[in-house]
């Protein structure tokens, strides 16, 4: 029997210690891979093609709920299916399988949005699909849902249609939009693990973002990942006392063993308050978080923005109002693993870059040691401890007197820096370093490459073609030296010391040239007149390839032309290969009305704004603006007369529910005046 107690022992140990919440002295990166409603941007064949790219910074990359939602255009958290159904808003289950499986060749782990809190019904208040998995049939009855669901609406509606709801309240926070399950219910825990195990076993996913962890007691994300053994587990546990997040986080312990990491959002509070004061007291940065504590730091994952904080096009949410390059630069240079999120990478690719390189090169871990170094009201400095070496930070006003007095240049040198950001890297460090990122540059980029070293002579040796620097090969330098990237090559600079070179660092950068064409121009026929009567025209416009993700409510256009006597609104856009196409909302502004999206566009396009109800329908008028003018049988009656005449004019005119438009200059008759009429119109000459 003692044999057998070991043996089984031997089989179990290793599952716990997989489950452990999130891995310890962690050094990755992850990315938030969406925002609200990015579903040309965030589509999986568009993630999946920008993998090469991502695998450079990020280790980790989170993703929507991906099966099938309950509405047809969804961001997944109003989930119906699990087990069989993963046509999502953001593609098939081929293309999400191809991505997993490509991020995960690269190095990527993919962490899934995990909505177990609520779920949505097939045909009315309490029914749930029937799904079949590997031979076994999933189902949710309406005894899983919480008894005080809805504010206790759900029950009533039960017991009038002769359903059944659990006998056990909620055990968490409730929400109205959709059916609260009670974890309580073997049942629900049946298919919730059948389901994670399915996540991370058949399709891949390396780990779990649990959505409104709030809606349920963290015990039972304990069961769950104790059961399924993801690497990566983080909660939504949405609140901004650091006591009350570490709390959730014990609450998943299985055997005294922490099973999820959590969002700090004490973290975000504290960097967001900073900003978003008129004042900016940035010393206030210094305020407690998850990482501040730290046997917590590990289950920390720090973020400055999501999907529910930002500014939406239609809320105002509670989003960064300033200093997002300096607040990142912050996040990424403290413990705990940071999250960055999907548009800050897409504004400021370059400088978050740069800051996962030096996060890198220093060695910071989720578990590294951080001291506050000074700050005011104007700046914050930190220094972190790595696993290489150290690093200090300092953001706001780094050009502050106060702070450069206190910056002791002979152990620390400057290695990158931006709007309101600074790094330094300890001379102990022994690298070279080039203080610009990877990527693409327009025209030209200027960088300096610095030899981070205790010895204050120490050199540096560079090569453009890609080879290895030698004491032989390359290009001597003193640090400080400014290189002039004019085109695309492999930059690879050494640390030359004694005659040998010790370290290597290499940067791939690609010249971008003026973009010279070809251009779609789109066309909006003046909707500031009746019968819409806008008092602004604004193009909003997105695409699948981040090429263009304008703020809501997009970019006023004052631009007007005339054609064929009609006036227009117009707004060009680049158009880089024959496949590319972009997409349109017309509107009045953050306070009007605006119309349908417009979708893929990719040549000069004509539209007027037609009838509204909840929106603005568009009609598409290209072949009436630029085609030829050929009056036919318009009419459908077998005739080509005077009538088919008048219904051109009146198309033309915008007057095509006009019976009498065509007596243009109002005399009573339609004759050779209202034709000359028409004609100077149409020339722009009336």
């Amino acid at each position: 029997m003692k044999k057998l107690l070991i043996t089984a022992w031997g089989l179990i140990l290793p599952l716990m210690l997989l489950a452990q919440g999130w891995p310890n002295n962690y050094g990755g990166v992850m990315l938030q891979g969406f925002y609200w409603d990015s579903y040309g941007p965030t589509k999986w064949t568009r993630l999946t093609a920008q993998a090469d790219e991502l695998s450079q910074y990020f280790d980790l990359i989170w993703i929507p709920q991906s099966a099938r939602a309950k509405n047809a255009t969804s961001m997944g958290y109003d989930p119906l299916y699990w087990f069989t159904n993963y046509n999502s808003s953001f593609g098939t289950e081929a293309e999400l399988r191809t991505m997993i499986q490509t991020f995960k060749q690269k190095g990527i782990g993919t962490i899934g949005d995990v909505v177990v809190n609520h779920r949505g019904n097939v045909s009315n208040w309490v029914d749930f699909p029937a799904e079949t998995y590997n031979g076994v049939t999933y189902q949710l009855k309406s005894t899983d849902i919480c008894r005080n669901d809805d504010g206790g609406a759900t029950l009533t509606w039960a017991n009038q249609n002769g359903f059944t709801l659990s006998a056990n309240n909620d055990t968490g926070e409730g929400w109205d939009g959709m059916r609260d399950l009670d974890h309580k219910s073997e049942n629900v825990q049946d298919n919730v693990k059948a389901y994670l195990n399915m996540l991370l076993n058949d399709f891949g996913y390396t780990g779990f973002r649990y959505d409104m962890v709030k809606g349920f007691t963290s015990s039972y994300i304990g069961m769950y990942n104790s059961n399924s053994s993801p690497q990566f587990s983080v909660g939504e546990y949405w609140d901004g006392n650091p006591t009350s997040v570490q709390n959730w986080i014990n609450g998943t312990k299985v055997e005294n063993v922490v099973q999820s990491a959590a969002f700090d959002f004490p973290f975000r509070y504290t960097a967001r308050d900073v900003v978003n004061d008129k004042n900016k007291k940035w010393t206030a940065l210094g305020g407690s978080s998850v990482i501040s504590t730290t046997s917590m730091r590990r289950y920390a994952v720090t973020f400055i923005e999501n999907h529910d904080t930002e500014k939406r096009s239609n809320a105002a949410q509670d989003p960064i109002k300033a200093d997002t390059v300096a607040l990142n630069a912050y996040m990424l240079a403290m413990p705990g693993t940071p999250c960055i999120f999907l548009k800050h990478w897409m504004d400021c690719k370059q400088d978050i870059k740069g800051m996962i390189d030096v996060r890198k090169a220093v060695g910071i871990k989720n578990t590294s040691n951080y001291l506050p170094y000074r700050s005011n009201k104007e700046y914050y400095a930190v220094i972190t401890t790595g696993a290489n070496g150290r690093l200090l930070t300092v953001v706001g006003n780094t050009n502050n007197a106060n702070i450069l007095d206190a910056i002791d240049t002979d152990i620390w040198i400057n290695v990158a820096e931006g709007y309101h950001y600074r790094y330094y890297m300890e001379t102990s460090l022994e690298t070279p370093w080039i203080d610009k990122a990877s990527g693409n540059y327009a025209d030209s980029v200027v960088v300096r490459i610095t030899a981070v070293s205790d010895n204050p002579d120490a050199q540096l040796v560079y090569t453009t073609n890609g080879s290895e620097p030698t004491a032989s090969n390359g290009t001597k330098a003193e640090s400080g030296t400014m290189l002039t990237i004019k085109d695309a090559m492999t930059l690879k600079v050494g640390l030359l010391d004694g005659g040998t070179v010790t370290k290597v660092v290499s940067r791939q950068y690609n010249i971008e040239k003026p973009y010279e064409g070809p251009w779609a121009t789109i066309y909006l026929k003046d909707p500031t007149v009746a019968p819409n009567n806008w008092s602004n025209v604004f193009f909003y416009a997105w695409d699948g390839d981040a090429m263009i993700h304008d703020t809501w409510p997009g970019v006023k256009v004052t631009a007007d032309t005339l054609v064929r006597g009609v006036k227009f609104y117009y707004r060009t856009f680049a158009v880089p290969s024959d496949a590319y196409t972009f997409n349109l909302i017309f509107n009045q502004g953050t306070s009007g009305k605006q119309t349908v999206d417009v979708m893929g566009l990719n040549s000069d396009r004509y539209f007027e704004v037609t009838s509204t109800t909840n929106k603005y329908t568009v009609r598409d008028i290209t072949d009436i603006m630029t085609g030829d003018i050929v009056v036919g049988d318009v009419t459908g009656d077998g005739l080509v007369d005077i009538a088919d005449v008048n219904a051109v004019i009146n198309i033309m005119l915008g007057k095509a529910d006009s019976t009498d438009a065509a007596d243009v200059n109002n005399d009573g008759n339609v004759d050779i005046a209202d034709v000359n009429a028409v004609i100077n119109i149409m020339l722009g000459k009336q």
